[in-house]
């Protein structure tokens, strides 16, 4: 949409001038120039505009926009320090090239394309990546064959899926379909016949379809001389007329059944394998059918536009199977009120271009390509220092999670929490909300972010429209438990961030446990509590479990968290007001301390009760002495209980402390939540650099332990600074990060002794032959080299 208004030029003409910036394609012509006519794509715009989404060759464009937003906001963030790139995307379509067998890219004009299905490499010139980053953009022409998967869409999908893997680029779908193909074969509809039971008297029925001999013939014609596109048998009728009864229609096309069915297996499995290998994220621009939804939940992360449905099959067709009308709209099985909801769409948006907004905000925290370094803002780009305490402090009661992880504004001013201003985003926002679960920067650098919601929340689930009897309920959750659903949307947290983003991972931790009722217990709580675990073995980034202040981590909420589940890559930390054990001290007191040993402490701290013990023990009282004395007892006894039950409960709480957990091992250290910023700043950037270190290690001795790999970065380090400052991550990190060139020098020399060593172990245990030949392999000038020296 341009706007303008009308204005007198200079010679005092009407002209047309642009409120926008850049200025709109009338500015300064003459208010009397004649419109344009319409261009031959725009019935196939106003055709997707219709249906609710974009026009496929239009997205682009969206893109440039998004990342102009992104520039905006960075600047904003930035205090105005930063400038865009005059370019900001650059687009080249896919297309599959006959010659080379290969997809290539290509500049040819929008609407060229020859089926359902566009793929683009676009360059995006981003703040993170101000130099330009590559991505993948799959998208359904929604206009073609009303954005069916048929064999040709599902063989670009697929290409283009492998060529994402191929080159590490994150894969972008953008989905608006309806499903595999359906068809039916129309050159054999125009010619097919039926056999009546009674000639005269149709309403009998028929036996059996037939070609004739003339529509075979020309059949056999048209497929020149070899009719594929049926199979028949041949009747003779009594009258002498040669019928052929067809048995199969196989079709001269292709995409007419069974073989789109393939292909959509083909490019669900190409989207499950492209989930563990790269980013892939899809946008639901307009309705998503069948093979469609399937490759919205195997891509795993999605947005979901408002008003389009995520849906296996229509609400018509399920109204005709049920035999009444019991859906209004698809909106009912597959909306934003079910999909955001249940945690198939990680977020929503208003329209296409809200959308890819998110999706370019989404990017900005993953790694340009597979495996590649993450992408830190630059200093110039934020106005949030490293260094600076956290004000904002997790108070005991419930409160919002989000506060302390983004910062919270309040009377008196503005409260920074851990991660830089502004770069929170969180994801799974309506689902499971007793776990919160997002991406922020922390100083600069992007990770992943568990949270805990220690509010009561409410989980609403609606009643099924097709049971008549049913109800909508709602289910109170308390905070800091893991139910069924907030377990398992841990899991698919932690395994986004793994899987394609390879995020370092910042988990707040503040569970009292696992919710283990009979309800829970059947909706597989268990089971899910174990993904936990699962997800958490296969991490391949630095893990950071975090207790915080206020905060509590026990029982079983402990173990499937605990460092020892993946010990190379996590490490656990608590703040000292935190706590950790198997029980919360209420429990253990009703445990290990019950009321007789409380009698004994009682005994052996108050005089008084002391005296009266001593008294009643004496043989030579009388009973009546006896029972007062007794009655006294009874009487301070349970005057002080209430007091001693105080002190039970904290004597167990003192065995809880972050002290105690720091002594037996089970933590790292302790970190006070003021500084904690900058600690795990400086320990996160350590952890990077030397995990990139580490894996080129591996790549020369890949049976190296780590140990042995962290004795030779010890030891590098030692050559060059002082040897007691390699505990000192921030020491550490400036080593790795300003000396590369030195480090690069001892990796090298390090490699050539491994290599001249492994040469000498080989030299050493080949034969007389195998030496032979290896030196007449050798030039005669090197060959006398190498035996003038050895000599």
């Amino acid at each position: 949409l341009e706007n303008y208004v009308e204005q007198r030029d200079d010679n005092g003409e009407w002209v047309f001038r642009s409120l926008d910036s850049p200025p709109g394609s009338y500015n300064n012509m003459l208010v009397a120039t004649p419109h344009q006519p319409k261009e031959w794509l725009q019935p196939r715009r106003y055709k997707a505009h219709i249906m609710g989404t974009t026009y496929v060759y239009d997205f682009p464009d969206l893109f440039q926009q998004a990342v102009s937003v992104q520039w905006a906001r960075v600047a904003k963030l930035g205090g105005g320090s930063v400038s865009a790139p005059a370019q900001l995307v650059e687009a080249h379509e896919l297309v599959w090239d006959d010659a080379t067998q290969m997809l290539v890219e290509s500049d040819r004009d929008a609407g060229r394309n020859t089926c359902g299905m566009v793929a683009w490499v676009l360059t995006m010139y981003t703040p993170e990546s101000p130099a330009g980053r590559r991505i993948v953009v799959i998208a359904n022409d929604i206009t073609f064959k009303i954005g069916s998967f048929g064999v040709d869409e599902d063989v670009l999908f697929y290409r283009a899926t492998q060529y994402a893997r191929q080159h590490g680029l994150p894969r972008v779908y953008l989905s608006a379909n309806s499903g595999a193909r359906i068809g039916l074969a129309d050159e054999i509809r125009e010619l097919f016949r039926p056999c009546w039971r009674d000639d005269a008297d149709p309403e009998q029925g028929f036996e059996y379809l037939y070609l004739n001999e003339d529509d075979y013939a020309k059949l056999e014609a048209r497929e020149d001389g070899q009719v594929r596109s049926v199979i028949t048998e041949p009747v003779t009728m009594p009258s002498g007329e040669v019928r052929h009864r067809l048995l199969t229609i196989v079709g001269s096309t292709d995409g007419l059944g069974v073989e789109n069915l393939r292909g959509s297996g083909m490019i669900a499995g190409e989207t499950s394998r492209a989930y563990n290998d790269i980013f892939t994220v899809t946008l639901v621009t307009c309705r998503s059918v069948g093979i469609g939804a399937y490759l919205v939940r195997l891509g795993q992360r999605s947005i979901q536009n408002e008003g389009q449905p995520i849906i296996l099959t229509g609400a018509p067709a399920l109204n005709k199977v049920l035999g009444r009308e019991v859906y209004t709209s698809n909106l009912q099985l597959g909306g934003t009120q079910v999909m955001y909801k249940n945690g198939v769409s990680h977020l929503t948006a208003e329209n296409d271009f809200s959308g890819i907004c998110k999706i370019v905000r989404w990017l900005s925290f993953v790694p340009a390509v597979r495996d590649a370094a993450l992408l830190p803002v630059a200093p110039a780009m934020q106005n949030d220092p490293v260094n600076r305490p956290i004000a904002y402090e997790p108070p005991s009661g419930p409160s919002d999670p989000r506060l302390f992880l983004a910062g919270a504004d309040t009377e008196s001013g503005w409260l920074s929490g851990f991660f830089d201003r502004g770069s929170f985003v969180e994801t799974l926002g309506g689902w499971a909300r007793t776990v919160v679960t997002g991406r922020a920067r922390l100083g600069g650098i992007p990770m992943g972010v568990i949270a805990v919601e220690s509010r009561t929340v409410e989980n609403i689930i609606p009643a099924d429209p097709a049971n008549p009897t049913s109800e909508e309920q709602v289910l109170q959750e308390a905070g800091t438990v893991w139910y069924p659903n907030s377990a398992y949307k841990t899991a698919q947290a932690i395994a986004d961030f793994n899987n394609g983003e390879q995020l370092p991972l910042m988990i707040f931790a503040n569970w009292r446990g696992f919710s283990g009722g009979q309800r829970d217990m059947y909706f597989e709580v268990l089971k899910y509590g174990a993904y936990i675990v699962d997800a958490l073995t296969k991490y391949k980034q630095p893990v950071f479990v975090y207790i915080i202040p206020n905060g509590e981590l026990r029982g079983g909420a402990w173990v499937v968290v605990d460092p020892t589940i993946n010990p190379e890559m996590m490490e656990m930390y608590a703040d000292s007001k935190s706590r950790g054990g198997v029980l919360e001290p209420e429990g253990i007191v009703e445990i290990k301390f019950r009321k007789p040993q409380m009698l004994a402490c009682m005994e052996r701290i108050d005089p008084q009760v002391r005296e009266l013990r001593q008294t009643l023990s004496n043989p030579d009282l009388s009973p009546a002495q006896k029972s007062e004395i007794k009655q006294q007892l009874e009487t301070r006894e349970r005057l002080l209980l209430p007091v001693y039950t105080q002190i039970a409960v904290q004597f167990a709480d003192l065995h809880d402390r972050a002290g105690r957990m720091a002594a037996k091992g089970v933590i790292r250290r302790e970190v006070q939540w003021a500084t904690a910023r900058e600690y795990f700043y400086y320990r996160l950037k350590r952890r990077l650099l030397e995990e990139a270190l580490r894996r080129r290690i591996s790549t020369v001795v890949s049976t190296v332990t780590r140990d042995e790999q962290q004795q030779l970065l010890r030891e590098w380090f030692a050559n060059e600074e002082n040897d007691d400052a390699f505990e000192d991550d921030k020491v550490v990190a400036a080593w790795l990060e300003q000396k590369t060139d030195r480090v690069e020098e001892l990796f090298d020399a390090w490699k050539a002794k491994v290599e001249a060593e492994n040469m000498v172990q080989h030299v050493s245990s080949a034969s007389d032959d195998a030496l032979l030949a290896a030196l007449q392999s050798l030039s005669p000038e090197r060959r006398e080299q190498l035996l003038s020296s050895l000599q």
